[in-house]
């Protein structure tokens, strides 16, 4: 299957070595900025029938990829995706988050069903065989009746992370940490929980990164439909290091938290029907990744080529990937109304919260 990645940063190198480690014939990698093609062609021994473009239009006309990852600044995700779409009826791998405005989320659902392309939101976190094993219990129903969860993002990112990428921390390209950092786990947690939300309330707020436009800290209750609770903290002030990203779910007849650096530890398991052993469960499914990206982007890699294969769609899908986005709006929205916000949101996007900490 021939696959092209647009944008060579600094989540690229996940991307080229799922592609490698399932067989896809690498045919182009797309960057404005020549040097970072330079860089992974060098780093991953790409061979030289892999072409560079800086054009990704371009590139779609030429080598017809059939599966194209879009790692690029999030505020250009959906106009490239919709490109993919139309000139080249490629099937897409979109990172997080999926767009920057729910309008442009519905116009990518849009477009991958007109055109009949898969469509896969980057949220690899789901494949961690940590929140497999969760999700199991959950679709088995022993928590019973779930009680509350909460999704606790306690990193850093400094000025020398920002610096890097001028397009970091503004709302017109990215967003703050509940948007970047945190959405992984918020995905997780909206996921866990039934997905269905009545309604949230936010506060967010710029305590130390005075360089960006958007927040470092967000925190949020939500009420989801079936009757239960959420908890979001989020930040990227934690001193000095990153501490955690952690996931509780807490219902009836179970209890259990994921940690460790993005979820794939699981720390706690304690059920009601005893039906595995929790020190087992523990040691089974441990994972020591060496960064916060997880091992999850190759399964994820596998599950979207077995879904163009099949026809069918893949584990997380574009709508999957717009419920994260929403929720993160959501949390922004009541952040900067101070009121309860109702679900379904109607049209937010980040540009809405420009100026929200200036002075």
């Amino acid at each position: 299957m021939k696959y092209a990645l647009i944008g060579c940063g600094r989540i690229s190198p996940n991307h080229i070595v799922a592609a490698q480690k399932n067989d896809l014939e690498i045919v182009a990698i797309c960057d404005l900025i020549e040097g970072n093609m330079k860089d992974k062609r060098l780093k991953f021994k790409l061979p030289h029938s892999v072409k560079c473009y800086t054009d990704y239009k371009e590139m779609l006309m030429k080598e017809k990829p059939e599966l194209v990852a879009i790692a690029t600044e999030s505020g250009k995700h959906a106009q490239i995706a919709v490109d993919c779409m139309t000139i080249g009826r490629a099937n897409l791998i979109i990172e997080k988050p999926i767009a920057l405005s729910l309008a442009d989320a519905d116009r990518i659902i849009e477009t991958a069903r007109k055109e009949k392309v898969a469509v896969c939101a980057c949220h690899q976190n789901r494949f961690n065989k940590s929140i497999q094993k969760i999700r199991e219990a959950v679709e088995m129903e022993r928590f019973g009746r779930m009680f509350h969860g909460a999704a606790h993002i306690r990193w850093t990112r400094d000025y020398e992370y920002y610096s890097r990428a001028k397009w970091r921390g503004t709302w017109e390209q990215d967003g703050g940490a509940l948007m970047n950092q945190c959405i992984h786990n918020i995905d997780l947690l909206r996921w866990m929980m039934g997905d269905e939300i009545d309604c949230v309330v936010g506060m967010t707020d710029k305590l130390k990164h005075n360089y960006i436009e958007a927040e470092d800290l967000g925190i949020a209750l939500i009420k989801f439909k079936n009757g239960s609770y959420g908890i979001v903290e989020g930040t990227t002030n934690v001193y000095p290091s990153n501490l955690e990203e952690t996931l509780y779910l807490f219902g009836e007849k179970g209890t259990v938290k994921a940690g460790g650096s993005s979820v794939n530890v699981i720390e706690e398991w304690r059920f009601a029907d005893v039906l595995d052993d929790a020190e087992e469960v523990k040691r089974q499914f441990h994972e020591n990744p060496p960064n916060v990206y997880g091992y999850g982007h190759t399964p994820l890699y596998a599950d979207v080529v077995n879904a163009i294969e099949t026809g069918t769609q893949p584990y997380v899908d574009a709508k999957a990937g717009k419920r994260a986005l929403e929720l993160v709006l959501a949390i922004y929205q009541s952040a900067a109304t101070g009121e309860v916000v109702k679900f379904p949101l109607e049209d937010c996007d980040t540009m809405r919260f420009q100026g929200r900490f200036d002075g």
